[in-house]
């Protein structure tokens, strides 16, 4: 079994004091049976955040920072036909206007539903196949785009952009010019659709833009995925670290036990833990008698594993 856990870590001061008060015996005792066995270590510019760049790994993908084809993986799952064509997911967002930035927030915020979706997709249609792209619908947050445009275009995750100036994310690609010059035709259009002013008048955010991410032609894998759990994401992203706390507490007490009696069964188990730097990965490996007692007066305690991702 192999378990990645996405957004494991927190950049923030804020979260790294929350991440001080954890008490997660359950992932000592299990990194105490585990030994590190790879290291992905980047910065947390780079387009692909760890914990994408080890499912890639794992999926036994290939692509460089924001060249992983997210969006042809999940529009197969929702039963559109990928065939050999280059994918984008455009996700509809609320850009914030702060008074020095423009910040991207989190779409689940929107509370858009599928008819309010499906209306605001209609109506910006014409803007993508004027310019020759194909737009699918697949579900009220998860359009998508394919154009041959799309094959090689760089593309910041969503992950990275939720909560930050978008500003640092936009790409200066030829083609990503043409979609910042489309993104700008869209805005426009959603500043005076009237569905935005139904709901700003109920009190819920306008939907303003989009934002392009996972862009690529499918790519063949692995058919044995890692076990991803997204329960620190939401949290993290919108910096509830209390929530965060519980969410890692609950893990704790749930997933990691599993895996923790696995390893105690003696079955092959792998725990990926992903922060906004750094991925690392442990398994169960053989080990001889001293190292199996040295490592019970040496098994480092979460915060010493997961303060450095």
């Amino acid at each position: 079994m192999h378990l990645l856990i996405p957004f494991a870590a927190p950049l923030s001061e804020a979260g790294r004091q929350t991440l001080a008060t954890l008490a997660l015996p359950r992932l000592q005792a299990l990194l105490g049976r585990l030994t590190e066995v790879e290291r992905d270590e980047a910065d947390e510019w780079c387009l692909s955040p760890p914990h994408e760049r080890a499912l890639a790994r794992a999926l036994g993908w290939h692509g460089g920072s924001g060249l992983l084809p997210w969006a042809a993986r999940q529009a197969a799952a929702d039963g559109i036909d990928v065939g050999e064509l280059a994918w984008g997911q455009l996700t509809p967002v609320h850009w914030h206007l702060g008074t020095d930035q423009v910040s991207l927030l989190d779409p689940a915020q929107l509370q858009l539903d599928e008819a309010g979706s499906r209306t605001l997709f209609d109506a910006v249609l014409p803007l993508f196949s004027g310019e020759g792209y194909a737009l699918h619908w697949a579900a009220p947050l998860r359009w998508y785009a394919a154009h041959e445009s799309l094959a090689a275009l760089p593309c910041a995750s969503l992950d990275r952009v939720i909560g930050r100036n978008v500003d640092g994310w936009l790409g200066s690609d030829p083609a990503a010019r043409r979609l910042r010059r489309l993104q700008s035709e869209v805005q426009m259009v959603l500043y005076t659709h009237p569905l935005n002013a139904e709901r700003e008048a109920r009190g819920l955010l306008a939907v303003n833009s989009f934002w392009l991410s996972g862009c690529g032609v499918l790519q063949a894998g692995r058919a044995a995925a890692p076990r991803v759990d997204e329960r620190l994401r939401g949290p993290a992203l919108n910096e509830d670290w209390a929530a965060w706390a519980q969410a890692w507490e609950a893990l704790n007490a749930g997933p990691i036990a599993e895996l923790l009696a696995l390893a105690q069964q003696g079955a092959g188990v792998r725990l990926t833990l992903c922060g906004e730097r750094c991925g690392v990965s442990y398994e169960a490996t053989p080990r001889g008698w001293a190292q199996r007692l040295r490592s019970l007066w040496s098994v480092p305690s979460p915060q010493q594993v997961l303060e450095p991702l």
